[in-house]
């Protein structure tokens, strides 16, 4: 594929730059820089130099006509692409505050990229460090007559409020100012039962006594058709134990019935051994087999010792 093929690839892939009017000596220095940033992050896979790339394009933007509709469009894909190139390098904590450098304050950030910097923190589980941003940047007049805005309220609502439980504010957020510019009324009764939902499933988990281990992890195991398997083994293997405690002869077949149960607990049971819902068994399971080791072998040791 060609140079000039690439580039347009790149161009439409961020949605950003149209053709015409002709570019100025400095958009069209700026336009190179973002074909230049993409073809580092996607093709070349260097991230360092990507972002080195997007931010000399943002300088060679500082001498730019702002009023050029160009000028927005260029800025907020160099910023996309920037964007990337933090979150590959794992520099993403310093993405918000890399572009308030460029953009000033929350309120002028372009809509692509508060969609995208609130998908970042969500990806990434700090979705509180977008918080004051978002609210910020929505109870802006201004925003909402863009066309992005109904996309970033209900991107703020699910992926922000929702889930760190601000259910006071989700509320108002639908049916508030936000809400009416944002939502239709279908959209607002769903996003409403979102949050009773989410208020619902709050009320219904008890609290854990222990902090670091959750009931349902504990439980889960016993609820399913392979927790039924593992109580049935459970039972027999007891049984065994029982049989092998009273049983003084015959080594060869109580090593068989020891091998068999062995078999049994690989075949149909197949644990994974670092769930925590495995803990509990694993550990009666070797208590168990302990006891049947001891039982078969003992005696002989014993019997050892005292000739």
């Amino acid at each position: 594929m060609s140079n000039s093929s690439t580039s347009m690839a790149h161009t439409l892939s961020f949605g950003s730059v149209r053709q015409s009017p002709p570019l100025s000596s400095n958009f069209a220095l700026t336009h190179g820089l973002l074909d230049s940033a993409a073809e580092q992050l996607m093709v070349q896979k260097d991230f360092q130099a990507a972002f080195d790339t997007c931010e000399r394009g943002l300088v060679s933007l500082l001498n730019a006509e702002q009023e050029d509709s160009r000028y927005g469009e260029l800025k907020a894909a160099l910023c996309i692409v920037g964007i990337q190139a933090l979150a590959e390098l794992n520099q993403w904590p310093g993405v918000l505050a890399w572009i308030l450098q460029h953009y000033e304050c929350p309120e002028k950030i372009s809509a692509k990229i508060m969609q995208m910097c609130i998908l970042l923190y969500t990806k990434v589980g700090e979705q509180a460090m977008m918080q004051e941003a978002g609210n910020v940047w929505l109870c802006c007049p201004s925003n909402g007559r863009l066309a992005g805005f109904g996309t970033v309220a209900e991107l703020y609502l699910l992926h922000i409020l929702v889930p760190l439980g601000h259910m006071t504010e989700a509320r108002k957020l639908v049916f508030g100012e936000v809400g009416c510019i944002a939502f239709t009324e279908d959209q607002k009764q769903t996003a409403l039962d979102i949050v009773e939902n989410k208020e619902n499933l709050s009320q219904e988990q008890p609290p854990s006594p222990n902090p670091n281990l959750s009931p349902v992890v504990v439980v889960a195991g016993l609820n399913t058709p392979q927790g039924a398997v593992i109580q049935k083994l459970e039972a027999l293997l007891r049984l065994l134990n029982r049989g092998l405690s009273v049983a003084s002869g015959g080594l060869f077949p109580l090593r068989r019935v020891f091998l068999a149960a062995v078999l049994l607990y690989m075949l149909f049971v197949r644990m994974d051994p670092a769930h925590p819902s495995s803990f509990p068994w694993i550990s009666q399971t070797l208590q168990m087999l302990k006891q049947m080791w001891d039982a078969m072998f003992a005696p002989h040791y014993r019997a050892r010792a005292q000739s």
